[in-house]
Order: C-alpha cells, then structure tokens, then sequence
C-alpha cells in the first residue's frame, strides 16, 4: 500500500484495537473519534475522551499513535484530543451501547 491509498475505513478499523480500559469498549464505537485527515503518509486523528479528567488520557493518545503507526504507508502520525464539543453517549455506535450496556 503506497500512502496515497490509505483510507479512512482501515484507520478507523486499526483504531478498533485501543479499549478504554475504564470502560471496556473501543474508541471508535465510543463514538471518541471526531475526524480524520489523510495528508499523504500523515495521518491526524481529532478525537475526544468520555471526561476531561480521564487518567488514561495520555495512555488512549500513544495507543493511537502507535497503532496507526503499524499502517503500511502512514509514516506520521498526530492526535489532537479536543473538548470540544463535549462527548456524549449519544456519539456511541449500536455496538458501543450493546458493549457497555447503555441505551
């Protein structure tokens, strides 16, 4: 795979691998991932945490980055963890709220 054919749908199923452990779900279907930007071999991920506080916010940033940094073709890799807008379950996918137990 050369970096031009990156796409988002195999970052977004690399992503799937990190957990939050408070919460024993993927970061995907928490619904924490805002945005991804393609730019060559770069790729930026906008994403959130479920609380401000949460004590595994640097853990959660350096699991992204590695895990994409595993891609073929991606050869950097940056997350912006914004609070903007706030996180909600309602961002949570079908499997997400199945996983954790909210309706």
């Amino acid at each position: 795979m050369i970096a031009a054919m990156i796409e988002e749908a195999t970052i977004r199923q690399a992503l799937r691998q990190i957990v939050d452990p408070e919460i024993d779900c993927n970061i995907v279907d928490l619904g924490l991932i805002y945005g991804i930007a393609i730019d060559s071999a770069k790729v930026t991920v906008t994403m959130t945490l479920t609380t401000p506080g949460c004590p595994m916010h640097e853990s959660i940033a350096w699991g992204v980055k590695c895990a994409l940094l595993n891609l073929e073709g991606v050869e950097d890799v940056e997350v912006n963890v914004v609070w903007d807008p706030p996180w909600t379950p309602a961002r949570m996918s079908d499997y997400g709220r199945e996983r954790t137990g909210v309706c």
